[in-house]
């Protein structure tokens, strides 16, 4: 095991960058509805699910324990 002094592992912060992706594409999702003030499908429904997404990835990303499976 490294002593590296940054708080978290390689894993932790490649799942975070891939969070942060899917947290950009949900909002951006949420965007591009049509209907007037976003209550449409991408903005009520499909947006909101892929941001949630995200939320749980950037989750799992900070409390997954890079040094406890060596």
């Amino acid at each position: 095991m490294s002593n590296s002094g940054l708080p978290f592992g390689r894993k932790n912060y490649l799942l975070m960058l891939c969070g942060l992706t899917i947290l950009v594409i949900g909002f951006i999702v949420m965007s591009l509805d049509s209907e007037p003030y976003g209550f449409g499908f991408l903005g009520l429904t499909l947006g909101p699910i892929i941001v949630m997404a995200g939320f749980m990835i950037q989750f799992f990303a900070i409390m997954h324990n890079p040094h406890k499976n060596k």
